[in-house]
């Protein structure tokens, strides 16, 4: 099954927030590497980062088994410790309130089942050289918005 192996990384920007937003996404598979990127005129930066995964997501044809290496701890702990809990409770926070970037949230969680993911968190603008490419491409997808 390792040749459904697929490595994504995935950043969001947002120049203000709310403001212009873009985000960026590369993905690796059977030695090739794909980069993505997008920007909307009025989002914020957690709708970005989300979209960034669902971008890359999108893509993938078939089950695999899936990487994402991302800066967003809104992204990973969202997945991975508080999703299940907002559908258990109806789209409720534990605070009773209505889950920010609900439809995204359920476009995601649809986009990952059928694939065996892993995450990682890396600190954003520390050098990790894919992360610093997908910022870099988030902010030209902004730049490109605001021309």
């Amino acid at each position: 099954m390792s040749e459904n192996r697929v490595e994504i990384f995935t950043d969001g920007a947002c120049r203000g927030n709310p403001g212009p937003g873009g985000w960026g996404a590369i993905l690796r598979y059977a030695g090739k590497e794909t980069q993505l990127n997008g920007a909307v005129e009025e989002t914020t930066n957690n709708r970005m980062e989300l979209q960034a995964v669902i971008s890359a997501f999108e893509r993938l044809t078939k089950p695999c088994i899936v990487h994402v290496t991302t800066d967003s701890r809104y992204v990973m702990d969202g997945i991975q410790q508080w999703l299940a809990n907002w559908k258990r409770n109806g789209w409720k926070t534990a605070a009773k309130k209505p889950v920010k970037n609900e439809d995204l949230w359920k476009q995601l969680d649809k986009l990952v089942e059928s694939h065996e993911v892993t995450w990682e968190w890396v600190k954003g603008h520390s050098g990790h050289d894919e992360n610093e490419q997908v910022d870099q491409l988030a902010n030209e997808a902004i730049d490109n918005l605001l021309l």
